[in-house]
């Protein structure tokens, strides 16, 4: 029982990772910085601007800007109005809107790249240890016999211990959110 509780994601004597996990860990983090050094120009600047966009001092430097420019042009700091109606100030809003909303969507565009990747790895490992699994309770079936340990009859096992088609899988979740859509949904 002893050696169960020693699993490769379980702490080390020291107090550390395993050295599997720590493995892992290095491993992502160098695939990161090497996707970080192959952004394109465009790409860190607009990254860039949304960060600093999506920033407290963004909102601070905007609410002296804005308040500056309205109490100005609305008389109260005793300055001559340069824009009395405020249509400059709208239409400078107006398209200063439209070119941050362009590089958070050029940022969210390739976050969104990198999410699909990691999905297509998770998916990828999924399958991966699925098949293991499967195959270790064939193992383990094939153990019990050959030890002659009865084993208890039960479906759950049996239907473990097939390998599962992905592309039947994604059929079948297609066809349930059809029917959902539709609003035929059985149980």
């Amino acid at each position: 029982m002893e050696s169960y509780k020693k699993n490769d994601t379980a702490p080390d004597h020291s107090g550390g990772m395993t050295q599997v996990v720590e493995r892992n860990i290095k491993a992502l983090l160098e695939r990161k910085k090497q996707e970080e050094q192959k952004r394109s120009a465009e790409n860190r600047i607009a990254d860039s601007i949304t960060a600093f966009v999506g920033s407290m001092p963004f909102v601070y430097i905007h609410i002296v800007f804005f308040g500056v420019w309205i109490l100005w042009n609305t008389g109260l700091l005793g300055l001559k109005p340069f824009d009395p109606s405020l249509v400059v100030l709208a239409m400078e809003a107006s398209v200063e809107a439209i070119f941050l909303s362009t590089f958070v969507l050029i940022s969210q565009n390739r976050m969104s790249a990198q999410a699909d990747k990691r999905a297509e790895l998770d998916l990828q490992i999924s399958l991966l240890t699925e098949h293991e699994v499967t195959h270790l309770i064939k193992m383990v079936r094939a153990i019990a016999q050959k030890m002659e340990i009865e084993e208890s009859e039960n479906p759950e096992i049996n239907e473990l211990e097939k390998n599962v088609a992905p592309e039947k899988v994604m059929d079948s979740m297609e066809e349930n959110a059809e029917k959902i859509d539709k609003g035929h949904v059985t149980d």
